[in-house]
């Protein structure tokens, strides 16, 4: 980790000249980097990217793809949902919680259609099929998908349900490599090019230049080790991602994911947050982390999750994440899958796109007091959890915690279980506090001069909690935002 002294702004008259000079300087080459810097660029802007890496993409390219979108999408209109901005922001403020900025939760759902259609306008495109099974994406190239348990307890009695997981139409999916995440960047990097925007690549962000009245003017970076110093006539986008590969920050913040990032890139460093912070920028949800649970949806959802105590805590048909989030900031990182010899075959027969992940059980038996005792649970504990299951199950329900019925079905013999202790990894989700305009925040509330920021470097709309697609639709949103923010601070 770079020394605190190092991250310090630099004084403008400490540069001697400019490598490169534009308007609008973007640091980062991702979703929000893309999208302020085409937004920049159409309000009339020379805007320059800085990017660490060989090329366009960051994280936002090697993710699933969703962009968390409702209110009544194209998409959602010609697949037969209805859904409005009021239902929306109420499953929102309900799941991303505590804690959530309302105002940006208010301003996104408002504004999601809008969005929707902007993305479309600049190529990405959206395969008008929808998947309604379990999995936290789909397995080949469905449009459109429930990515956030919103028919599921206790979200579908809080507000209407509706699938809001828009994912750009994927060909030749390869997961991991290319998929939707790769899909929905690459139009947008060709109309970032074709707008004339440019790009600088194996850049560094160092510092930020601030003159005599703290204003941002510009970066201070390295290529390949030697300095590079950037002017900005207008303003700096910091869209440089999370810090969730920077173990000393995320120990210091967010200790539980502490050596298990999933769903993110090595770049991801937090240095977008540290230069941002040595001008005094205020944070917010530091501690707020993504959780995913490390197995297979469908067979999750044919089976019943229980904790270290052999007890179930959570509904097993809903979103993945939200069971990831359980099972390691409630449940102390100890989860089992117990589920019986009919319902896995069932489950292996469905498509998946985690289906890579379908192993056998650790444990089977032909009782449920052997498994209990292969399990090393204390005695009755299991015993106790599936008779109160089953008696509810043979009539279809689950007066615990509301498993829809559908999935309600008795847990009988043969079974097993899989040992899910430790199969969870995560990404970070605070970050710089900024308005909605994008505009960085001072710990006095006062923005930043020249400072904007989005993306995950950023505390968007997410809190206590996640939705797939939240990251991408806060990332992609609030970097337009950014975008047209900066290019008209003259």
């Amino acid at each position: 980790m770079t020394e605190t002294a190092s991250v310090r702004p630099l004084p403008v008259s400490e540069v001697s000249s400019w490598d490169f000079e534009a308007d609008v300087v973007v640091i980062g080459y991702g979703i929000a980097g893309v999208c302020a810097a085409i937004e920049a660029r159409n309000a009339g802007a020379d805007v320059l990217v800085l990017e660490r890496t060989g090329g366009w993409g960051g994280a936002a390219a090697m993710s699933g793809g969703f962009v968390y979108l409702g209110g009544g999408t194209a998409l959602q209109q010609a697949l037969g949902f209805e859904d409005t901005a009021e239902e929306m922001e109420k499953f929102l403020l309900a799941a991303l919680g505590p804690g959530v900025d309302k105002a940006k939760i208010h301003d996104y759902c408002q504004g999601s259609v809008e969005h929707f259609d902007w993305l479309v306008a600049q190529g990405v495109p959206f395969k008008e099929e929808f998947w309604g099974e379990p999995g936290y994406e789909p397995p080949a190239d469905q449009g459109l998908m429930y990515s956030g348990g919103e028919n599921a307890a206790p979200f579908n009695a809080i507000a209407v349900p509706a699938p809001r997981g828009h994912l750009a139409w994927t060909r030749d999916k390869k997961l991991g490599e290319k998929g939707g995440g790769y899909m929905l960047m690459e139009p947008l990097a060709q109309r970032a090019e074709k707008l004339g925007v440019r790009h600088e690549y194996d850049v560094r962000l160092r510092r930020l230049v601030v003159d005599e009245a703290g204003r941002v003017v510009g970066v201070a970076a390295t290529r390949y080790g030697k300095p590079v110093h950037v002017r900005a006539a207008r303003g700096v986008v910091l869209a440089t991602g999370s810090f969730a590969y920077n173990h000393e920050m995320v120990e210091r913040y967010a200790p539980k994911i502490l050596g298990r990032p999933a769903a993110t890139v090595e770049e991801h460093d937090g240095i977008g947050i540290r230069v941002a912070q040595a001008l005094g920028a205020e944070l917010a949800h530091m501690d707020a982390t993504e959780v995913a649970l490390i197995v297979d949806p469908q067979l999750v959802a044919r089976g019943i999750l229980v904790n270290g105590r052999g007890q179930r805590f959570i509904t097993e048909d809903t979103y993945a994440g939200r069971m990831g989030q359980a099972v390691l900031q409630d449940q102390q990182n100890q989860a089992y899958l117990i589920i019986d010899e009919v319902a896995l075959e069932e489950a292996l027969e469905t498509e998946s796109a985690m289906s890579f992940l379908r192993t056998p059980p650790k444990w089977v038996a032909e009782t449920v007091a052997e498994l209990e005792t292969e399990m090393g649970l204390p005695e009755q504990t299991l015993q106790a959890t599936i008779e109160l299951y089953n008696r509810h199950a043979a009539e279809g329900k689950d007066p615990l915690l509301h498993k829809k019925p559908e999935w309600v079905k008795p847990i009988g013999t043969p079974l097993g279980a899989y040992d899910l202790r430790g199969y969870t990894g995560g990404f970070t989700l605070g970050g710089l506090r900024t308005d909605l305009d994008s505009r960085v925040l001072h710990v006095s509330g006062e923005p930043i001069p020249g400072l904007y920021a989005a993306g995950r470097v950023t505390s968007g709309i997410c809190a206590g909690g996640y939705a797939s697609g939240c990251s991408l639709g806060d990332g992609s949103f609030f970097g337009r935002r950014a975008g047209v923010s900066a290019a008209a601070d003259k």
